[in-house]
């Protein structure tokens, strides 16, 4: 199969909306505007942008939501090309004052606050038939090489092992699952406030990252 020619990356790229204690999400702004950013800049050959999808900040409630989207990046994959579809999944972090490659999800919701939709899980399994809350699942992304590309190119970013037990773990867990499972990447990348790192800049960062996972599959 790998010898087909070279490897097409499609990126499809989700944020998410505001929840109790972020007014202003700012995966959502990078979200909506992205495809507009990338376009003036033009991205490498053999790399195109996929969906960009605005998430409800939701466990439960919102998982059908996620799965219709995850569904549609299937649909459109043509099985006979040589392509790899990647997951890209944006996340704040409001105490945060960098960027972090967030390694691994854990299959454990215990939600620090109510969700968008009222739901606060402890210690529940995210998937059940997985076994208990202790289970990881990894990236099949390639994080140190993605780390160090952006590394060079000037970002004040880091690998991290904990996406939390709210949402973002949450959804990262279902993702990389269900990637593994379709034979896609997934990887989730926490970003800060604006107020920590300007708009532009992030925007630059995000491009950037999605230069970098394309990179490196």
């Amino acid at each position: 199969m790998g010898s087909e020619g070279p490897k097409s990356v499609v990126i499809h790229v989700s944020g998410f909306k505001k929840f109790q204690g972020v007014a202003e999400n700012p995966t959502e702004t990078i979200v909506k505007n992205l495809k507009g950013f990338v376009e003036k800049k033009e991205l490498p050959a053999g790399l195109t942008l996929g969906s960009c999808t605005v998430l409800e900040t939701a466990g439960d409630g919102a998982r059908p939501a996620l799965y219709k989207t995850m569904d549609s990046g299937v649909s459109t994959t043509d099985s006979t090309t040589n392509e790899q579809v990647v997951w890209l999944h944006l996340g704040v972090n409001s105490g945060a004052l960098k960027f972090a490659i967030e390694r691994q999800a854990i299959n454990e919701a215990t939600f620090r606050c109510p969700d968008e939709f009222g739901w606060q899980p402890q210690q529940l399994p995210i998937i059940a038939e997985d076994g208990g809350t202790s289970r990881a699942r990894e990236t099949s992304c390639s994080t140190e090489a993605i780390h160090k590309i952006l590394k060079k190119k000037g970002y004040d970013v880091a690998i991290s092992d904990d996406a939390g037990r709210f949402v973002c773990n949450y959804v990262y867990y279902h993702s990389l699952r269900f990637a593994e499972e379709k034979g896609h990447k997934s990887l989730f990348v926490h970003v800060p406030l604006f107020s920590r790192i300007d708009e532009e800049t992030q925007m630059h960062f995000v491009a950037s990252l999605l230069e970098a996972i394309a990179a490196t599959c």
